[in-house]
């Protein structure tokens, strides 16, 4: 990542768009004489496709016992019975 006060960045604009594009470069933007960070500038991304809510339904099944509990499984987990 690399740092460029505003007056540079304002001249190169053109030039860091492409690194940027290109090469996926990142810069921080400087802004004053106490060089104070104001914005950061990185490489645009697509959003990623938004996954479908119910897309597997009807395709397993939870028995209705589920949640019920499992003396023998009690056992290994804590020792005794609950």
């Amino acid at each position: 990542m690399q740092t460029i006060q505003v007056g540079e960045f304002k001249a190169e604009f053109s030039s860091i768009l492409e690194r940027v594009q290109n090469f996926g470069e990142k810069y921080v933007i400087e802004y004053g004489k106490k060089h104070k960070k104001v914005a950061m500038l990185v490489p645009y991304e697509e959003e990623k496709k938004q996954r479908v809510f119910g897309i597997h339904e009807g395709r397993c099944h939870v028995p209705d016992n589920f949640d019920d509990e499992n003396d023998a499984i009690n056992e290994m987990f804590y020792g005794a019975k609950i």
